[in-house]
């Protein structure tokens, strides 16, 4: 059953006393809860990982690996709230030889917003859902988190939200510092909430946008951290392509069809030297010949996949390179249009098709390879398929002002989860300039607060000089980091 408004409102009302109960606890305090829900997750790994392949039709080998993968990042996380650097404390002393005039004591740290709003994704049960990077990063920070779950799978969400909430209670963490709702009243109840300080949402540019200007709207407009997807194109030059062909277009094929399409980094555009029609189509019909579809994640993204694919292929200048059908297991497709085409008509360059079809574009010359740059909306990826040799600095240039993240030489569908990852990018790639992976994801959920001429019992524990949670600062221009992270003093 939906969770009503009025339900909503209670879950809110118990996150914000949770988060007030909790927002000051030390660094190790809140890792520790941090692994507690990771050793809750893998405690209850076969239960889940069965009701994800169940609701999802996804593989066990990759349910299992998403769910190391998001157990890890709550350990790492843990690991970098015991550093603390995620807080950004300051540390500047009174100076009266400062040399634009005497300087106050000044201190700044970071403070988390209170309580986030959490929207789950259909293509990633475990790793951008209940207990996926929105979620834990926002704990992380020091939110409390009120998650919406995906209709996709919503008793995988059930049992997950179970397990974090007995993990949270059983690590000594306040009740109601995690919550679970469902249905579309409770999440549009959610984003309008006053006590909802910020959300994070991973699913569809129509309805992440409909959420953003939802947020924008409220009397206290609050940030909307969207992952909606992108195109991810990829540009390979001429050398590239007269060296290794077959290996850039066997890489392509795995690429794509990686989860039936259904990764927000798939590779949706290929742009490749015209000339060899024949040998690309037989060369993709080779490396798709032992691909075994599977079913989409629902009905709704079928249907979404056909009317998009369908919309594409009926396009003036686009032909089908290699054929693919809409049954319900989808055989992959590959459509072809040129580079005359796509600038004539640049919406073909817009048009995510989610799920085993992809776009190539064949160009006449290198040289246009920086104006069909330039035609692309704002991407989470994209790709230089190049030799050692090439020039590619000014499509390099264009690609870093459109994507998040520029691969050299490989393939956007693996995201790793480090400290240097960057998965967001322009819009409609995201709704904001931040990450939604990586340990930099937790500093979506905080903001900074200075202390000035503050005594210092009056301190936060992360401005103090003694340094009582033994965390990273910045004193007086210079970083001291401990030998022991997070060592209580």
């Amino acid at each position: 059953m939906n969770t009503t408004v009025e339900e909503l409102n209670r879950k809110v009302e118990a996150a914000h006393a949770a988060f007030q109960k909790a927002r000051t606890v030390p660094p190790d305090t809140r890792a520790g809860w941090l692994e507690a829900v990771a050793e809750g997750l893998e405690g209850d790994a076969p239960a889940l990982v069965d009701i994800a392949a169940r609701e999802t039709g996804l593989g066990l080998d990759r349910l299992q690996g998403e769910l190391r993968r998001s157990t890890f990042q709550l350990r790492l996380f843990a690991d970098e709230v015991r550093r603390g650097e995620h807080l950004d404390a300051v540390i500047d002393h009174a100076d009266d030889s400062w040399g634009m005039g005497p300087r106050p004591d000044i201190r700044r740290v970071k403070v988390p917003l209170g309580v986030v709003g959490v929207f789950g994704a259909s293509n990633f049960p475990f790793a951008f859902s209940v207990m996926g990077g929105d979620s834990a990063s926002a704990l992380a920070a020091g939110c409390a988190v009120v998650h919406k779950a995906h209709d996709g799978h919503l008793e995988l969400a059930a049992r997950t939200a179970d397990v974090v909430v007995a993990a949270l209670e059983a690590a000594g963490a306040p009740a109601g510092l995690f919550g679970l709702v469902t249905g579309r009243p409770a999440a549009e109840a959610l984003v309008d909430h006053p006590l909802v300080k910020a959300v994070g949402f991973t699913g569809s540019t129509g309805g992440g946008r409909a959420l953003f200007d939802r947020a924008a709207a409220r009397p206290e407009p609050i940030p909307f951290y969207g992952e909606l997807g992108g195109i991810n194109a990829v540009f390979v030059t001429e050398n590239a392509w007269n060296s290794r062909r077959e290996d850039i277009l066997t890489g392509y094929a795995q690429s794509f069809t990686l989860g039936m399409g259904q990764f927000c980094t798939k590779p949706g555009l290929l742009f490749v030297p015209a000339g060899d029609t024949g040998s690309v189509a037989a060369v993709l019909a080779h490396a798709l010949d032992r691909f075994e579809p599977t079913v989409l994640l629902n009905a709704r993204l079928h249907d979404g996949y056909r009317e998009a694919v369908t919309r594409v292929r009926a396009a003036a200048g686009v032909e089908v390179l290699v054929e693919g059908d809409f049954a319900a297991m989808p055989s992959p497709m590959v459509l072809r249009t040129t580079a005359a085409n796509v600038r004539a008509h640049p919406e073909l360059l817009r048009q995510e098709m989610f799920g085993p079809a992809s776009l190539i574009v064949e160009y006449a010359g290198e040289s246009e390879l920086v104006g069909l740059a330039r035609l692309l909306e704002g991407q989470l990826t994209t790709t230089v398929q190049a030799e050692a040799a090439d020039d590619v600095t000014e499509l390099a240039a264009v690609l870093v002002d459109i994507s998040g993240r520029v691969l050299w030489n490989g393939w956007p569908t693996g995201v790793t989860v480090s400290y240097a990852q960057h998965h967001g990018g322009p819009y409609p790639a995201t709704t904001s300039t931040t990450t939604s992976v990586g340990t930099a994801a937790i500093s979506r959920f905080l903001r900074p607060v200075a202390y000035q001429s503050f005594p210092t019992s009056r301190l936060p524990e992360a401005l103090q000089d003694e340094n009582p949670w033994g965390i990273a600062q910045r004193i007086d221009g210079e970083w001291h980091r401990p030998a022991r992270p997070g060592a209580q003093r």
